[in-house]
């Protein structure tokens, strides 16, 4: 029982100080807070899967094609 208690603790400890210390503490340990959060959150963004851009369809091509043989010829695919 006094593991858990003091586990709990740690956890509400450890997670406030992350989230809020940079407010309520003093200057080297809100610091060290920030620090942790912005480590943290660099993690996490680095942890998702990054979009890949899908390429455009055909007909926006061919629209882009058709635009492009429009206003000048000479730079039109042949």
């Amino acid at each position: 029982m006094p593991i858990r208690l003091i586990g709990f603790i740690l956890l509400v400890s450890t997670i406030g100080f992350i989230t809020v210390g940079d407010l309520v503490l003093p200057r080297p340990l809100s610091t060290y807070s920030r620090g942790t959060r912005e480590q943290i959150n660099r993690w996490m963004i680095a942890a998702l899967p990054k979009p890949t851009p899908e390429r455009p369809s055909k007909k926006r091509e061919a629209q882009r094609e058709e635009f492009l043989r429009r206003a000048d010829p000479s730079t039109a695919k042949p």
